[in-house]
């Protein structure tokens, strides 16, 4: 099973907002998702919540951000974690 951390849309017509979550490649854009990683709210003032234990687990354990959740993980610097765990695996 090939795992991705996408957006999944939630929220009103015209007022989306995103959670970012663990789930199956193949699974349907909001269907059921494994983890629940954080949210994104783009209208208004631009939110970005993430829960970085839990990103960082699923990076550890191979899922594969697209990339919108990449550009997001790096602005909440997660990727940056991310990037410092891989080198130190290296060492």
């Amino acid at each position: 099973m090939a795992v991705k951390l996408r957006l999944t849309r939630m929220g009103a017509k015209k007022h989306p907002t995103y959670r970012i979550v663990a789930t199956d490649s193949r699974a349907r854009r909001d269907g059921q998702y494994l983890e629940l990683v954080g949210t994104y709210a783009p209208v208004g003032e631009r939110k970005v919540r993430v829960n970085e234990e839990v990103a960082l687990k699923w990076l550890n354990n191979g899922a594969i951000p697209t990339d919108t959740v990449r550009n997001l993980l790096s602005e909440a610097g997660v990727m940056k974690k991310f990037a410092e765990s891989k080198s130190k695996k290296a060492n």
